[in-house]
């Protein structure tokens, strides 16, 4: 038995000795795209989608309340300045206005009786049958019955205007672009009955990210072209840009009036707005894919290259401090130089140290 155990491992060992150590598996050598730095200038055209707005739409209402009798418009309806909106049921502003002149009537019998009786107490005074204090008693009371007439004169001017606000007009030409209520409907004064927009300047309304804000604010030109009129285009003018950012989107908001927009202009139509950029200082852009981060830093590989072949090389990290992101380009503030070369693509899938394959330089 023990002869048998020992000629076992006997072979085992001889087994063991005849075996070859595997060799060493090869590096992979990844393929990666690069790009050789160099400085850009920032000068570009940007184009925004928006759409075309009036200049000025305004929020029809009534200055008084009541019940809606009728409904004078449609949404589209083309209106002129002074033409009638909506009516308002005039009974109640009626029987007010009515109410208003009936008091100021009592008050002018009343004052017309005071005037009277100053008279009389003048000629009385003048021939001293009564006092002084008599005499300018008399004279107050005039004077207090004018005040309460004007008084009631000037509630009655104001009731006779409420009974005219009745009648909603339009305050210029232009066109009804939404209807909020229906006849029968009761509204608060101030209520938003319809929006009208004015005759006019036309707009393109567009969101402007927060990359771009500046350069849009710093543009010298800009130009609007809309989906259902192909192959035209109209010059434009910045005309507002929001200070704030949405607080949803994070875009501001911005106006460009059309210049001389024509009657095939309408208003809803999608539009395109391009601004041209000012051309700005040189600077150095990589693609956002070449960034990846390791905390809060964001880095890019650095490609050395091997021999004089130009195909093979090394890729180490390099630290950057960007300035923002504008068309899927970052632009960097420091950290690369002209002449540098960096992985253009896949930065986050490769190690400080790994061998690479160049397929394309720039």
């Amino acid at each position: 038995m023990r002869i048998a155990v020992v000629i076992a491992v006997s072979a085992a060992a001889l087994l063991a000795a005849c075996t070859k150590e595997p060799e060493p598996k090869p590096e992979d050598i990844r393929p990666v795209r690069v790009l050789k730095i160099g400085e850009t200038a920032a000068a570009r055209s940007l184009e925004f989608a928006g759409e075309v707005r009036p200049r000025h739409e305004i929020r029809l209402s009534f200055r008084v309340g009541g019940k809606i009798a009728e409904r004078l418009v449609e949404v589209g309806t083309r209106v002129r300045a002074g033409q009638p909106v909506a009516r308002l049921d005039p009974a109640d502003l009626a029987l007010a206005a009515a109410s208003a002149r009936a008091q100021a009537a009592s008050l002018e019998t009343e004052r017309n009786l005071a005037a009277a009786d100053l008279k009389r107490y003048r000629d009385l005074h003048e021939r001293n049958f009564i006092s002084q204090a008599e005499f300018d008693r008399r004279a107050s009371t005039l004077e207090a019955s004018e005040a309460r007439l004007e008084a009631a004169l000037a509630v009655a001017r104001q009731s006779a205007n409420q009974a005219a606000y009745a009648v909603l007009v339009a305050d210029s030409a232009g066109v009804i672009t939404a209807i909020e209520v229906e006849a029968g409907q009761v509204v608060a004064a101030g209520q938003t009955v319809a929006r009208f927009a004015r005759s006019g300047e036309l707009e393109a309304l567009f969101a402007v990210p927060e990359a771009q804000r500046q350069l849009v604010e710093d543009a010298v030109d800009f130009a609007v072209t809309l989906n259902a009129l192909a192959g035209r285009k109209w010059r434009a003018r910045l005309r507002e840009l929001s200070p704030a950012a949405d607080p949803v989107t994070r875009t501001y908001a911005a106006r460009a009036t059309i210049l001389e927009a024509g009657g095939e202009v309408e208003l809803g139509m999608s539009a395109r707005v391009s601004a041209s950029v000012h051309a700005a200082a040189p600077r150095i852009e990589v693609p956002v894919a070449a960034l990846y981060s390791r905390g809060d830093q964001p880095q890019v590989f650095l490609v050395d290259i091997e021999g004089t072949a130009g195909t093979v090389g090394t890729v180490r990290p390099q630290a950057v401090k960007t300035a923002g992101i504008s068309d899927e380009r970052v632009a960097i503030e420091s950290g690369l130089k002209a002449g540098d070369v960096v992985v253009a693509a896949g930065a986050a899938l490769l190690r400080a140290g790994q061998r690479v394959r160049v397929l394309e330089g720039k």
